[in-house]
């Protein structure tokens, strides 16, 4: 089991409105902006996406994201591969994405 703090920034955009946005924003941004032939399929997927949404909704509540080893290997594969370069020029983003990546198992 990994136990990953959910962090909260703001972001701004070009007309200068601001969105309160976190780790779990970020990462179902990495996982829904896959590719239709790229998205995993089959009956496993299906069921890991099942428990990955409702430790996401317990973690909007708790601010922990507590994952089984299987579902934080899905996401850290999924943000190993498809994670923009650029978005580390945010500190905000760049603190989350080491917490979820530097998640230690069993805490």
């Amino acid at each position: 089991m990994r136990k990953i703090e959910i962090k909260k920034w703001v972001e701004k955009d070009r007309e200068g409105n601001t969105t309160e946005v976190d780790t779990l924003v970020l990462l179902n941004s990495l996982v829904s902006g896959k590719k239709p032939e790229e998205v995993p399929r089959g009956i496993d997927k299906f069921r890991l996406f099942g428990r990955l949404a409702k430790a996401f909704d317990k973690a909007a509540k708790t601010r922990i994201l507590e994952l089984e080893e299987v579902d934080y290997s899905f996401l850290k594969k999924i943000m190993e591969n498809d994670i923009l370069g650029p978005w580390a020029m945010n500190p905000k983003i760049l603190e989350a994405v080491e917490i979820f990546m530097n998640a230690e198992e069993g805490k």
